[in-house]
């Protein structure tokens, strides 16, 4: 998965000289909140994995949350930083597209549903073709750079009050 940020010019110099003057509690009140808005934007990737009906089972959806081996989730203190992902191999062509190759995958049809089984005798052909992506993770950003400009000015004027 590609790993986007928001840069935000003169924000470390102005968070550092507010931690100079509040001996260090504005650093943990940036990194909660830090971590806070990492929640919100797994929930804005989840909302439009589900919005764009990007697949029809829960890994991928499941893949976005903290704390698997699945999942990419960095919070840095003394950095200022946030990585959300997911490790899935697929979760970039989900969003991206990709090309499926001709290939017979074994299972069986039950009813309009698919199910695969490795050990089955019957199944499907795939043709070769381009499957286009959702867009998922792009809709997702955006969103969340939206949020979080708006909330950010929230939170700096309520430090500013604050300290």
């Amino acid at each position: 998965m590609a790993r986007n940020g928001v840069e935000i010019r003169g924000l470390r110099e102005l968070i550092r000289r507010l931690e100079r003057a509040t001996n260090g509690e504005l650093r943990r009140e940036f990194a909660l909140w830090l971590e806070a808005t990492g929640f919100q934007f797994l929930e804005e990737i989840q909302q439009e994995i589900i919005r764009t009906q990007t697949v029809d089972t829960r890994r991928l959806l499941n893949s976005f949350d903290k704390g698997d081996g699945d999942n990419v989730w960095s919070i840095t203190d003394r950095g200022l930083t946030l990585e959300i992902g997911s490790n899935l191999s697929y979760a970039s062509y989900a969003n991206d597209g990709h090309w499926q190759e001709r290939r017979f995958i074994p299972g069986r049809w039950n009813g309009h549903t698919f199910e695969y089984d490795s050990g089955a005798n019957t199944g499907m052909m795939l043709k070769a073709k381009w499957i286009e992506g959702t867009g998922y993770w792009d809709s997702a950003l955006l969103i969340f750079e939206r949020i979080f400009e708006r909330a950010l000015e929230r939170k700096l004027q309520q430090w500013l009050d604050t300290f």
